[in-house]
């Protein structure tokens, strides 16, 4: 079935549109809801999250536009998710891996760089939450200026004032503590 069929269906409120759009994207939208809940929750958790990001493509049918399905799709199970962590008390994800600290088998430099990530990690957890969580949705999840605006119900202008913000902040924090980007 083709997307604009899809959306013409949920906004009628024709079931048979929740199952094709389902049928076409739940892998995307899993995909997306497991990168950022990893190992936070059980499955069923992980799964009611998904459900719930169809069924608000069902109640917002009419916010649906052919051609940026994918794109809202993937924004509500980004937002969804992340609210899910922070219901639960935990914080929002940064790569698992930033911490890990190289063997001797590792290649030279990797120590430094293990450092300069763990450096990094520290620098935005310190950031105040909202700026937080604008800064790891632009830098870490790729969302644009606009989805985040949307998501988190901001100014586009504030959404960039305090991107901007980070970015000071960061690199007031990494210069203090010796980390000097050469390149």
């Amino acid at each position: 079935m083709r997307e604009e069929t899809i959306i013409r269906r949920l906004q009628s409120g024709d079931p048979a549109g929740l199952e094709a759009l389902m049928e076409r994207y739940i892998p995307y939208v899993s995909a997306v809801v497991w990168n950022i809940l990893r190992d936070a929750m059980p499955p069923e958790d992980g799964e009611e999250v998904v459900s719930d990001v169809f069924l608000a493509a069902w109640r917002q049918a009419g916010d649906l536009r052919p051609g940026s399905v994918k794109a809202w799709l993937g924004s509500v199970a980004r937002h969804k998710a992340k609210n899910r962590l922070r219901r639960m008390g935990r914080d929002l994800p940064l790569e698992e891996d930033a911490l890990d600290i190289p063997g001797p088998e590792d290649p030279p430099g990797e120590y430094e760089r293990a450092v300069e990530r763990q450096l990094v990690r520290q620098a935005v957890d310190s950031l105040p939450d909202p700026d937080r969580e604008v800064f790891l949705r632009h830098y870490y999840y790729a969302q644009t200026v606009q989805e985040i605006a949307h998501c988190m119900d901001l100014n586009l202008s504030t959404v960039k004032t305090k991107l901007r913000r980070g970015r000071t902040r960061l690199k007031e924090i990494l210069t203090r503590e010796g980390f000097t980007s050469e390149a």
